[in-house]
């Protein structure tokens, strides 16, 4: 079940987009490097969005975001 959570949790980041700021409606994918930076030295938001903007920081430092646009073009 577990690998399930995760496909859910990705194919989710795959389409969520920012809901505020400079970059409010940006795919979360698609936020500026720095941008994701800065949210991981500040703290990132409590619930949902701060996962994926978590997830988000770990997959551009390892260079897999490529993975979550090819789920989002499915």
């Amino acid at each position: 079940m577990e690998v399930q959570l995760q496909k859910d949790f990705l194919i989710k980041l795959s389409h969520a987009k920012m809901p505020f700021g400079k970059y409010k409606d940006r795919y979360l994918i698609d936020l500026p490097e720095y941008y994701i930076v800065w949210y991981h030295t500040k703290g990132f938001p409590k619930g949902t969005l701060g996962q994926q903007l978590q997830t988000v920081y770990e997959l551009k430092v390892n260079g897999l975001e490529y993975l979550v646009r090819n789920i989002r073009e499915l």
